[in-house]
């Protein structure tokens, strides 16, 4: 059975990461009536984990600061809460944007700003930057949660033909009601638009001929972490029969636990979901690391390393400096 409460007005106070997710609780339970416990804070501030727009998130069970400003301090009101069979769904309505927190954990799957800028400040927007160094074609998602990828492509590149994966159906439909999922839908000025296809990307036959994306975004969770079959080489042999040739992967590869007692900053060697992915892709596999205040997630990038110069010059400005940052991995 699925359960839904009623939106509720709370104060939002605190922020963290762990492990490349952001999480969202509140210092104090609230007080829904559903079969699983809620609870949830945000505050403003500059950045963390998993996704999350300009806010700080508290990693679960940890406490607000005590020392906090009140004007930093903002309300929230949880718009719906749903459980489906393969997540616990709490959206959570802020004056200018709104989250997706997903499974037990209530880590952030997605946000949209409200109005027309969709930049997120985390890794989401680095998957806008696939389409200005890949063929003309399909632009594939593989986890397409509240759609927050799809949102700033189409805006950046509005003649884009996405398709978007989810395996819950349940989320796809809250998303479309609270997230404006339902809007990209809907073919633009450009005839720009997001297709969404509910099923297990991992198991789903993409055209029997292969070879139909362009471009694939990676962004598999569930319960706070990279799904286990990303650490796979087989998963990676088999996305890669999906791309058309010159297509590449962009990958979100969650974090490590990438700081030793000296504080030394280990090296994406760390990371299995890449070290799978460049038995995959031997001698054509990028990294780059997001920044601390993006929330530190390690991103893969297949193909031959590509002119950084050249992309950069086609990216918006937001962008620019970030992919001059990818390295090829050896």
């Amino acid at each position: 059975m699925l359960h839904s409460v009623p939106a509720h007005k709370s104060v939002i106070s605190g922020f963290g990461r762990s492990n490349g997710q952001i999480s969202l609780l509140e210092s104090r339970s609230t007080k829904f009536q559903t079969s699983f416990p809620i609870r949830c804070c945000i505050t403003s501030f500059r950045w963390s984990g998993r996704g999350g727009f300009k806010r700080h998130v508290v990693v679960q069970g940890a406490h607000p600061n005590s020392d906090q400003e009140e004007e930093d301090q903002e309300e929230f009101r949880v718009m719906t809460a749903t459980r489906s069979q393969y997540n616990d769904i709490v959206i959570v309505d802020t004056a200018r944007s709104r989250f997706l927190l997903l499974d037990s954990t209530h880590n952030v799957h997605s946000m949209v700003n409200k109005g027309e800028d969709k930049w997120s400040g985390s890794y989401w927007d680095e998957f806008a930057s696939l389409p200005a160094i890949v063929p003309k074609g399909p632009i594939a998602i593989f986890g397409l949660g509240g759609g927050t990828a799809a949102h700033l492509m189409l805006q950046l590149w509005p003649w884009l033909q996405i398709e978007g994966w989810e395996i819950d159906e349940v989320l796809i439909d809250k998303a479309r009601e609270y997230m404006g999922l339902s809007d990209l839908e809907k073919p633009n000025r450009a005839g720009g638009m997001l297709s969404v296809h509910i099923g297990d990307v991992l198991s789903a036959v993409i055209k029997d001929d292969g070879g139909y994306y362009s471009g694939i975004a990676v962004d598999l969770f569930a319960g706070g972490r990279v799904l286990p079959q990303l650490q796979e080489v087989e998963t990676w042999v088999e996305f890669k029969e999906r791309l058309m040739p010159s297509g590449r992967i962009m990958v979100n590869c969650g974090g490590i636990d990438d700081t030793d007692p000296t504080g030394i900053t280990r090296k994406w060697e760390l990371n299995s979901t890449i070290k799978a992915m460049l038995s995959a892709f031997p001698g054509e596999l990028s990294w780059r690391r997001t920044a601390q205040a993006e929330g530190e997630n390690y991103l893969a990038l297949t193909g031959p390393s590509p002119d950084l110069d050249l992309w950069s010059a086609k990216v918006p400005g937001r962008l620019s400096k970030n992919v001059r940052e990818w390295r090829p991995c050896i």
